[in-house]
């Protein structure tokens, strides 16, 4: 991150003053994504520099969520900035002012060098870390709205059509509304407490009740603390006279070797009891 930090440093210089000595909304509609691309990129930096804190008493899992919140909050910087530059394309639309085609052709060409570099790098980090997926979301999108500079460029350079510039700006702007999108959504689902994408919570039940000595199993919660720290708690109900012990190792096995949870809070039960504890909620019974 801290190399495309750089890249996109030296882009915003570029096309920040390159936009504004051609008139193109285009080349200031990328000057403005790649703005949002450093703040992302020092925010992602941040939040994943807080993650590594250790947690006290009042925060037992220490600041893992503020990966989390810092690629809520890019998401939603981005959705700000596609509904302005829409805003400011529309505008231009009817009445496109004069903008500096070969200018503008050159900045989009450096851009998109730029964040080509940029995703390349971020690409090679760890893709499940929702953090540095935000900020590699945010350089492939500006990337695109590179792209859409040069053909805005090379368009007013070769017909003199006005309208590609507010047109391509329209095109960053739906750009920089679907890379927003899981920004978003995912952190959401983190903060919501709900159980990864990937797994089969009902599954997951049935096989805890397949591990020889369960009864039945209740309260089950499976939820993320932060992208790739999977958390479980459950209430197991053994067979009389099993090792309860013994039947709870079995079920962490499961759980780690199966399916990759190795934060588990299982509450082990006395077959006397299920029928005060199963109505909490509905159970699944074992075999």
């Amino acid at each position: 991150m801290l190399l495309a930090l750089a890249i996109n440093v030296a882009m915003l210089g570029v096309a920040l003053v390159g936009g504004l000595l051609t008139g193109s909304l285009a080349a200031l509609a990328d000057a403005g994504h790649v703005l949002s691309d450093v703040g992302a990129i020092l925010l992602g930096l941040l939040g994943a520099s807080l993650a590594t804190r250790a947690g006290g008493p009042r925060r037992t899992f220490g600041l893992q969520r503020s990966e989390v919140i810092a690629a809520l909050a890019n998401g939603l910087v981005l959705l700000a900035i596609a509904v302005l530059v829409a805003i400011a394309a529309i505008n231009r639309l009817a009445d496109p002012p004069e903008v500096a085609g070969g200018g503008v052709l050159a900045i989009g060409l450096f851009g998109l060098a730029g964040n080509a570099a940029a995703s390349w790098i971020l690409a090679r980090g760890d893709r499940r870390d929702v953090n540095l997926e935000g900020v590699l979301r945010h350089s492939f999108a500006d990337a695109l709205g590179s792209l859409a500079v040069v053909v805005s460029g090379a368009t007013v350079l070769a017909t003199g059509w006005l309208q590609a510039d507010p047109v391509a700006g329209l095109v960053v702007a739906v750009l920089i509304l679907i890379a927003s999108g899981r920004l978003v959504l995912e952190p959401l689902e983190v903060l919501m407490e709900t159980a990864p994408t990937d797994l089969d919570v009902d599954e997951l039940g049935k096989s805890l009740c397949n591990v020889d000595g369960v009864m039945a199993v209740h309260e089950l919660h499976v939820w993320t603390v932060t992208p790739g720290f999977v958390a479980l708690s459950a209430h197991v109900v053994t067979m009389p006279g099993r090792d309860r012990d013994r039947v709870r190792r079995d079920l962490e096995y499961l759980l780690r070797d199966r399916y990759a949870i190795s934060h588990t809070t299982l509450q082990m039960e006395e077959a006397a009891d299920e029928g005060a504890l199963l109505q909490v909620q509905g159970p699944l019974q074992g075999p």
